[in-house]
C-alpha cells in the first residue's frame, strides 16, 4: 500500500462523511437545489467515503474503540424501533445512514493513533464550508442575510442554516487556537482561518457555537497551564481582554447575545421548552419508552426538538440515551486521565463543546456533525501505534526542536 497516499485518501474519505452531514433544509440558496438533488448529493458522499476507507484499508484492519463500539450498539435500539415503522420507512433508511456511517468510522479507526491528522482534516474540510458560506455572502448579501432569518447569516450556496455556520466557524477557531498554542501550526496559517471564521461566527448570531467554543477554549487551555508557557499567557490574556469587552462593550454584547428577543422568549429558550414540556407529557409504551419510536427529522408535533437527548429519548428511548451518555462519560474519563498534551486539550476542547451544544442542538444519536467531532477526539484519545524509532539526523550538532519539526500548515 501507498503510505503517501493514504493520509490524501483518508482525508477524502472524513471529507466526504462531512459532506453528508451537512443536511439538506436550510435557507434558500441563489440558485434553488432540489432538496432531492441535495439527498442524493450527501447520500452519496456517504457511499463514497465507505468505499474509499474500504478499498484503502487493505489488508483490513480496525483499532479497538469504544467510542464506535458504543455507536454500534446504538443501531440496536435504532433498529427495533424503527422496525415498527411508527416514523415510516425513512426511518430504516436512516438506520442504514447510520450503519454506514459507524461502519465507516470502524474502517477509518485504522489511523487513530493520538496525533493531529484528523484535527487537520477536520480544519481543512469545514474551513472550506465556510468557504462556500463566504462567496455566498460577497455574491449575494441579500439572499446570505435574509429577514426570513432575522439578518442572521445563511448559506447562500448551500442550504445552511445559522446554527450549522455557527457550529463550523466555532469548532476549527477552537482547535486552530490549540494548535497554535502547541506550536503545530504557524500564525499566518492561523490567522487566515481564525479571523474569517470569527467574522462569521459574529454574523451568525449563534449564542450557543459562541458559549461552547468560550468554554471548551477555557476547560481545554486550562488543561494546559500547568505545562504550557503558551497556554498561562494566552489565557492571562484572554482574561484581559474579556475584562475589558465586558466593561467597554458591555450593551453591545449584551444586544447581540439577546438577538432583539423579548424576556419571555429568551427564558424558553426561543420556545424550545415549549416543545420540550410537550415532548416528556405524551404519552409513551413501553417499547417507545425503552427504545423510542424510530429514527427520525429530530421534531416533535412538527417543531424541531432541538435538544440531542429529547431527541434520543423520542427517537431511541432510554436505551439510546444511555448509550449516548456512556459515550460523552468515557471520552471525557479518558480525557481526564490521559497526561497533559495538545492532542488531550484538542480532545476536551472537542467533548466539552458537543455536551453545551447538546442541550439547544440535536445530532449526537444519529449520523450528524456532532458524532464526527467527537469521533475526532477519541482519535486524538488512542493509544499511539507502535513506530519505528526516528532516523538520526544528518548533522546530529544541529537538532532541529521538536516544536518546528511538528510545525505544519493547516
Amino acid at each position: 500500500m501507498d503510505t503517501d497516499r493514504t493520509p490524501r485518501i483518508v482525508g477524502a474519505a472524513w471529507g466526504l462523511l462531512i459532506l453528508n452531514t451537512l443536511g439538506s433544509a436550510g435557507a434558500k440558496t441563489i440558485v434553488p437545489l432540489p432538496r432531492s438533488l441535495i439527498q442524493m448529493a450527501t447520500m452519496g458522499a456517504l457511499v463514497a467515503a465507505f468505499v474509499l476507507a474500504l478499498v484503502v484499508n487493505r489488508p483490513l484492519r480496525i483499532r479497538p474503540s469504544a467510542f464506535v463500539l458504543l455507536l454500534t450498539l446504538l443501531l440496536v435500539p435504532s433498529v427495533i424501533s424503527s422496525a415498527n415503522l411508527e416514523s415510516g420507512f425513512g426511518a430504516l433508511f436512516r438506520c442504514g445512514r447510520l450503519a454506514l456511517f459507524v461502519s465507516t468510522l470502524w474502517l477509518l479507526s485504522r489511523w487513530w493513533d493520538g496525533g493531529d491528522t484528523f484535527v487537520r482534516h477536520h480544519i481543512r474540510m469545514y474551513l472550506a464550508v465556510l468557504g462556500s458560506v463566504a462567496a455566498g455572502l460577497v455574491v449575494s448579501p441579500g439572499a446570505a442575510l435574509p429577514e426570513l432569518y432575522g439578518g442572521r447569516l445563511v448559506g447562500a450556496l448551500w442550504p445552511l442554516t445559522p446554527p450549522q455556520i455557527g457550529q463550523y466557524a466555532a469548532v476549527i477557531i477552537g482547535l486552530t487556537v490549540l494548535l497554535v498554542l502547541g506550536r503545530r501550526t504557524d500564525r499566518t496559517s492561523a490567522t487566515v482561518v481564525i479571523v474569517p471564521s470569527l467574522v462569521l461566527l459574529a454574523l451568525t448570531h449563534t449564542r450557543t457555537a459562541t458559549l461552547g467554543l468560550l468554554a471548551g477554549l477555557a476547560l481545554a487551555i486550562g488543561s494546559l497551564v500547568l505545562t504550557s508557557a503558551a497556554a498561562r499567557r494566552f489565557f492571562a490574556w484572554a482574561v484581559l481582554c474579556a475584562a475589558v469587552a465586558a466593561v467597554g462593550f458591555g450593551s453591545m454584547l449584551q444586544a447581540w447575545f439577546l438577538r432583539g428577543q423579548s424576556q419571555e422568549n429568551f427564558s424558553s429558550l426561543t420556545g424550545r421548552a415549549k416543545v420540550w414540556n410537550a415532548l416528556l407529557a405524551a404519552p409513551r409504551t413501553t417499547s417507545e419508552y425503552l427504545f423510542g419510536a424510530g429514527l427520525g427529522d429530530k421534531s416533535f408535533g412538527g417543531l424541531p426538538i432541538d435538544n440531542s437527548w429529547l431527541a434520543v429519548y423520542q427517537e431511541q428511548g432510554v436505551t439510546g440515551v444511555t448509550l449516548v451518555a456512556a459515550v460523552v462519560v468515557v471520552l471525557g474519563g479518558v480525557a481526564l486521565l490521559r497526561p497533559p498534551s495538545l492532542s488531550r486539550a484538542c480532545a476536551i476542547f472537542l467533548i466539552s463543546y458537543c455536551a453545551i451544544a447538546s442541550y439547544t442542538e440535536a445530532g449526537l444519536g444519529d449520523a450528524s456533525p456532532y458524532l464526527l467531532h467527537l469521533a475526532v477526539a477519541a482519535s486524538l484519545l488512542a493509544a499511539p501505534a507502535a513506530t519505528a524509532p526516528p532516523p538520526v539526523p544528518e548533522n546530529p550538532r544541529r537538532r532541529i526542536p521538536r516544536w518546528a519539526r511538528r510545525s505544519e500548515v493547516i
